[in-house]
C-alpha cells in the first residue's frame, strides 16, 4: 500500500463535501495538503483542522470555470516549492437539471466542460511530467455514474469526457509507479448531490481516496467509492487491487 506520510497531495474542491472529508482522511495519515477552493476564505476551516492534525498545509484559490484563473493557481502552487505527489481532481459542478431538456442551452455544455473536464485536464498535464520524471505519482479524477438522464446532459457529457481523457492518458503510464485512475463517490447528500441523495457523504470514505493508496501499477480504473463503503483503508486497497483491473 502506498505510504502518504510526509508526501504532498493537491485536492480541488477541498472546502466542503467529499473533498473536505478526503482532506481530513489524508491528513490523519500524515499527508501534507494543498487545498483549492474558489476563495481562500472558504478553506480557512479545513486548513485549521488539517494543520491541527500535525501536517503542513496551504490553500490556493481558483475559479475553475476561468481557465486563466486555473493557470494562475498552478503557478501559485509551483511557487510553494513543494513536490506534488498526489492530485485529486475532486471539484465538480452540476450546472442545472433541465426538465425540458430539448431546450438545454449551450452554456450548460460550455460551463460544465470548463469545470469538469478542461480544468482537471490542465491540472493533470501540469503535474504529470514531473511525476513521470521522478517515477512516482498518483492522479485520481472524480467522475460520476450518472447515465440515461438527458436532463443533466451537460454534466454527464463532461464527466464522460473526463473518463475518456483519464483512460487514454492512463495508458501512457500503465505498468509504472505513476497511476491515473477514476473515483465516483456515488450519489451523496452534498451540496452537489442534494438533500434527497441515498448516501451519506461519509460513505464515500475510504473509497474516494483508495486510488491514492493502491500500489499495483495499474491505471484507467473506475474505483467507485460505494464499492468500499464501511471498509478499513487496508481492506479497500486489497479489494481494489484484487477486483478492479485496468482496461488496457
Amino acid at each position: 500500500m502506498t505510504q502518504v506520510k510526509g508526501k504532498w497531495a493537491f485536492i480541488t474542491g477541498a472546502a466542503r463535501g467529499i473533498g473536505y472529508l478526503t482532506a481530513l482522511f489524508l491528513a490523519r495519515r500524515g499527508c501534507n495538503l494543498i487545498l483549492q477552493s474558489r476563495s481562500l476564505s472558504h478553506t480557512e476551516k479545513v486548513l485549521d483542522e488539517v494543520r491541527a492534525l500535525g501536517v503542513k498545509a496551504y490553500a490556493v484559490e481558483a475559479e475553475l470555470s476561468d481557465l486563466d484563473s486555473v493557470e494562475k493557481m498552478l503557478g501559485d502552487i509551483d511557487r510553494l516549492g513543494v513536490t506534488v505527489d498526489f492530485v485529486l481532481n475532486n471539484a465538480g459542478m452540476q450546472i442545472a437539471y433541465r426538465t425540458e431538456y430539448f431546450k438545454t442551452p449551450t452554456s450548460d455544455y460550455t460551463e460544465s466542460f470548463k469545470i469538469n473536464t478542461i480544468a482537471p485536464a490542465m491540472i493533470m498535464y501540469h503535474f504529470l511530467p514531473g511525476m513521470i520524471e521522478r517515477g512516482f505519482g498518483r492522479i485520481l479524477n472524480t467522475t460520476s455514474g450518472i447515465r440515461l438522464e438527458p436532463q443533466q446532459a451537460g454534466y454527464s457529457a463532461s464527466k464522460a469526457a473526463l473518463d475518456k481523457i483519464t483512460i487514454d492518458l492512463g495508458s501512457t503510464v500503465e505498468g509504472t509507479d505513476v497511476m491515473i485512475n477514476l473515483t465516483d463517490p456515488g450519489w451523496c447528500r452534498t451540496d452537489l448531490g442534494g438533500p434527497h441523495a441515498p448516501n451519506a457523504p461519509e460513505s464515500a470514505i475510504p473509497g474516494s481516496a483508495v486510488g491514492i493508496f493502491v500500489d499495483d501499477k495499474k491505471s484507467g480504473r473506475y474505483l467507485g467509492a460505494q464499492n468500499f463503503a464501511g471498509m478499513t483503508l487496508e481492506e479497500a486497497v486489497e479489494k481494489a487491487e484484487r477486483e478492479f483491473d485496468s482496461p488496457y
